[in-house]
């Protein structure tokens, strides 16, 4: 068993390096043994790219070796034809005697079907190496399908003296408690995420773009709350660059090519209407930049996953307060740059 967990492990490692692109697929990593040594590796490329099993066998120099190999992979290989062919069906014209599997695939076409299918070929199948860690490696595909809502990350920025914005501003921008290190941070996420959300507020006072100009990578789908649609036109999340979505009150509204109104009811709860709309249009991560409110309300909600919230040194006196979420039952990582991470039990 610890040599499975060992190759498990570098399965694990594999996948992270296709994680982001990979979205809104799980990022797999794969690894072929032939008498104990590593002959082959593989992990999922970019979205509609061969997953980890393939490329795996694709790095093989010699086909005889398949017949005394083990495959490890730390989801359940896929069995239906998607954008790509069954990875089961690959796995059993190549000979492969033996698959050992961290953890099964949460997707209904998939769930069992995959090991079940290399069982029927006469393959031996071991399951559950190093579960929770699998499991945790693609955690926004498992919230995805078991929940059937996005792995819903909250993000802020609060003072010493817990504000997250000043009580007045001069002008419709940000005011900044972090440096620009941070910013160039949110930006990284936002290129790893699928959606970011804000309140009508924060598009009032912050105008902001929701878009990576300080990271390579692609733009998130940005969504903000304006519920009689009364944000200016002239209000950068409705330049029509990147896709949008407003969730509304107002049926009158009339939707673009990249720019789409969704009609709730704000009579009900906000966040689980969100979390039904965004899951509609196939969105699997979400990160809630603000306002106060919204974040409060996805908080009470019990809408969340994770909690990124930056600690500066700086007062504001007075101001907006910060987002109340409890501690005790969260698991709290402190990282570097005044970092509070917290993990939603």
């Amino acid at each position: 068993m610890e040599t499975h967990k060992a190759y498990i492990l570098r399965c694990l490692e594999l996948a992270q390096m296709g994680t982001f692109a990979a979205l809104p697929n799980p990022s797999v990593g794969a690894v072929i043994v032939y008498k104990n040594r590593i002959i082959g590796e593989g992990y999922t490329q970019a979205y509609g790219g061969a997953h980890a099993e393939v490329g795996a066998i694709g790095s093989v120099k010699n086909p005889e070796w398949f017949k005394d190999s083990t495959l490890y992979v730390s989801l359940e290989p896929c069995s239906h034809y998607g954008k790509t062919p069954p990875c089961a069906d690959l796995i059993i014209q190549m000979q492969i005697p033996r698959v050992v599997i961290g953890t099964i695939d949460p997707f209904a076409q998939v769930c069992g079907r995959g090991i079940a299918k290399l069982k029927a070929a006469g393959i031996e199948v071991i399951t559950g190496v190093l579960e929770a860690e699998c499991r945790h490696s693609n955690r926004r595909f498992f919230v995805f399908h078991q929940k059937k809502r996005p792995y819903i990350i909250l993000k802020w920025a609060e003072s010493v003296d817990g504000f997250i914005a000043p009580a007045q501003r001069e002008q419709t921008q940000p005011v900044w408690l972090t440096h620009a290190y941070s910013r160039q941070l949110v930006h990284k996420w936002r290129s790893e995420e699928t959606a970011f959300l804000v309140g009508a507020q924060t598009v009032i006072d912050d105008n902001p773009s929701l878009t990576t100009r300080d990271w390579y990578g692609k733009d998130p789908v940005r969504i903000y709350i304006d519920r009689d649609g009364s944000i200016p036109a002239t209000s950068t999340v409705k330049d029509g660059t990147v896709k949008t979505i407003c969730i509304t009150a107002n049926s009158n509204l009339v939707s673009s090519e990249n720019h789409h109104y969704e009609v709730v009811n704000f009579a009900q709860s906000l966040p689980e209407q969100i979390c039904c709309v965004l899951y509609r249009h196939q969105l699997c991560s979400l990160v809630v930049e603000g306002g106060a409110q919204t974040l409060q309300s996805f908080i009470d909600a019990e809408l969340w996953d994770e909690a990124r919230v930056f600690k500066s040194e700086l007062p504001l006196k007075q101001g907006t307060p910060k987002p109340t979420i409890r501690y005790d039952n969260a698991t709290v990582t402190t990282l570097l740059d005044n970092q509070l991470w917290l993990i939603h039990p």
